[in-house]
């Protein structure tokens, strides 16, 4: 199995702030931003419990590369970067996983493969 990582983005009901994050796990890192794990955290403060962005890579290494890239830019970038694959702002991942391999939920937005980066 292979060192994955994954780059994602979190905002609060609001949508009024925007926090990036790499992980190697993403549905336990959405657990714990959810639940509050780390009381104080900038993300427990803003109430930052909606994934509504993610890109997964094949080495975590190049997550990391790719979340100090997306921290460098202004909020009008991301939110184009995040409008390219979510225009809604829709939920996409929570604390029992990937919301769109459920039958209930259609996301009008691209399967896995497309929100991939190598």
């Amino acid at each position: 199995m292979g060192n994955f990582g994954y780059v994602y983005i979190m905002t609060n009901k609001n949508k009024t702030v925007l926090y990036i994050g790499v992980t190697n796990n993403l549905v336990r890192r959405i657990f714990e931003h959810k639940n509050h794990f780390i009381k104080n955290s900038f993300s427990d403060r803003y109430n930052l419990e909606y994934c509504i962005y993610y890109e997964e890579f094949q080495f975590f290494e190049s997550a990391i590369k790719r979340e100090k890239e997306l921290k460098k830019w202004n909020r009008q970038k991301k939110e184009e970067l995040i409008n390219e694959k979510n225009p809604e702002w829709k939920e996409l991942v929570d604390e029992e996983g990937f919301i769109r391999n459920r039958e209930k939920t259609d996301l009008g937005i691209p399967l896995d493969s497309s929100l991939r980066s190598e």
